[in-house]
């Protein structure tokens, strides 16, 4: 594409980047390769006025070179309008302050293309987008009511209590048929908070890995393997996992075949799922990873088929 596109970067503070994992950092140094221009800005810094969708932002230079992998230009009030693409990074929780982000970047998409499209993240958080392909999961409760979460329990012996709208294995609990520590776990979430959980029965397929397939588009296009630290069924990179080299199977091009038309359908260009065993756990949407970990491995730049396909949108 000749055209300098003109790209705004709605993501978490830069200084907290790891330039060897970030997903975002990876799709930025391939917009600066192509020649686009970058701003950079967080969520907490947008504002509305009626319907004009506004950031304090900065001109951002990127590069791979660890302590030193950014500049800012100085502070400017951007009009998100004037931009070509919004590239929404910010890492979840999928609370109340990210479902307003989407509201308000409704107003600007698709005239400024928004990746991925706010309404249908909205509609579509990961935990609860897969319940829209009950035969791909394992056997799954999403509830608050503890009696349900009790007989669950009783049925699958061994099961997975995790909030419904967390991230990176944060609260995320394997309990087993003897575990006393069940009623602290629920405890401890519902005094929290009012949002129901995701139960899940445990596969021990786990221990061979939680794969992560990136789809673009709606069509595959890498996959890594993580593995759980001894003694975790958390499988998540920054709590331990191990990433290792892994091509996919015939059931998980199945999986993805089947998902596929409706990322592609809704606007959802960038997209991880999680794959164990057989099953498909999650659809995630809002500020997938795993591009660094696969191109190490795979030797696949995914970042440039985000572009391909964000430029031929456009």
């Amino acid at each position: 594409m000749s055209k300098a596109l003109k790209v705004a970067v709605q993501m978490d503070p830069m200084q907290t980047v790891n330039i060897n994992a970030d997903s975002t950092f990876a799709l930025m140094l391939e917009a600066e390769r192509r020649g686009h221009q970058l701003w950079h800005y967080e969520v907490r810094h947008m504002a509305q006025r009626g319907t004009r969708i506004s950031a304090r932002a900065h001109r951002v230079a990127v590069r791979r070179e660890a302590g030193n992998f950014y500049n800012f230009g100085p502070t400017e009030e951007l009009d998100l309008s004037t931009m070509d693409v919004i590239l929404m990074r910010q890492d979840p929780p999928f609370d109340m302050a990210y479902i307003t982000a989407t509201h308000m970047l409704e107003h600007i998409h698709p005239k400024t293309l928004v990746v991925n499209d706010p309404a249908a993240v909205r509609n579509a958080p990961e935990k609860l987008l897969v319940t829209h392909f009950p035969d791909l999961m394992p056997p799954t409760l999403i509830t608050w009511d503890r009696q349900a979460i009790a007989e669950f329990r009783a049925e699958f012996k061994d099961i997975i209590i995790k909030p419904l709208f967390g991230n990176g294995g944060i609260g995320v609990f394997r309990v087993r048929e003897d575990d006393e520590n069940f009623g602290s776990i629920l405890d401890s979430h519902f005094v929290r908070t009012t949002e129901p959980l995701m139960i899940q029965r445990y596969e021990p397929a786990v221990r061979q890995g939680d794969k992560r397939i990136i789809l673009v588009d709606g069509v595959a296009a890498g996959a890594v393997n993580r593995v759980p630290a001894a003694g975790d069924a958390r499988s998540n990179m920054h709590v331990g996992g191990r990433p290792e080299k892994s091509a996919l199977t015939a059931r998980e091009q199945d999986i993805c075949a089947r998902i596929g038309p409706y990322l592609k359908d809704n606007g959802l260009i960038f997209v991880g799922i999680d794959v164990i065993g057989d099953y498909l756990t999650e659809i995630n949407v809002t500020s997938p990873t795993g591009l660094q970990e696969i191109a190490r491995f795979d030797g696949i730049k995914i970042e440039e088929t985000i572009w391909d396909r964000i430029e031929a949108r456009l």
